[in-house]
């Protein structure tokens, strides 16, 4: 349970414009849809995606580091890093469970002889979209697993697009398209609530101080 009033205390502490932007953004952020990537070996391209999340409203990033650790590139996420929650694996599999436990399919970003182009994509259902390492692709084991191979129609010669560029033509067009149906997409009250307290944390610098001060004085 949030603590309503610590809640209401902390963003005393925000400036209006944080908290407008707060307000417009909550609103926004989704969960039906989540982004994972697998061992994506340039750092800027993982901090790209990772932007693509929040611009686009995805409020979860998974980031599978089997073979390459890394640490988000503050200067392309351009403090993405903040608003977004970064789910982090050792192992493809371990992250293909998890999603799977949480109700979403794992869809396959690659071309494939039974792919879905992304017009046609069934936005209704919980997805997961898995983006490969920049020269291999994605590994067997998503393949294996993936509920749905999705690909972006290329007319021209290059037969690829960068993994970041690739995210981010997905993830405009699926929550646009999401927001166009019925279905109840938006973040519930109390993951509001709790994000609410998520990004005061990391807004404001005294943070950890104030929150001594509020239980001192209750």
């Amino acid at each position: 349970m949030i603590d309503l009033k610590l809640l209401e205390h902390l963003e005393t502490y925000l400036t209006e414009n944080r908290k407008k932007r707060f307000d417009m953004v909550l609103p926004q952020r989704t969960k039906h849809f989540t982004v994972a990537t697998e061992d994506v070996y340039q750092l800027h391209n993982t901090s790209a995606v990772m932007r693509s999340c929040d611009v686009f409203g995805i409020q979860e990033v998974n980031i599978v580091e089997e073979q390459n650790s890394k640490s988000i590139d503050r200067e392309i996420a351009m403090g993405a890093q903040k608003w977004v929650d970064l789910n982090r694996y050792n192992t493809i599999k371990e992250c293909i469970n998890a999603v799977k436990q949480k109700g979403y399919q794992v869809i396959a970003t690659t071309p494939h002889t039974n792919d879905c182009e992304l017009h046609e994509f069934d936005v209704t259902k919980k997805s997961c979209f898995f983006f490969g390492r920049e020269t291999e692709g994605l590994s067997e084991t998503v393949l294996k697993e993936a509920d749905c191979f999705l690909k972006i129609p290329m007319v021209g010669f290059t037969e690829s697009l960068n993994i970041s560029v690739s995210a981010a033509i997905i993830l405009q067009h699926v929550t646009t398209k999401l927001k166009q149906t019925t279905i109840d997409w938006q973040l519930t009250p109390d993951e509001i609530l709790e994000k609410r307290l998520d990004w005061c944390k990391k807004t404001i610098k005294s943070y950890d101080e104030i929150i001594e001060r509020f239980h001192d004085n209750l």
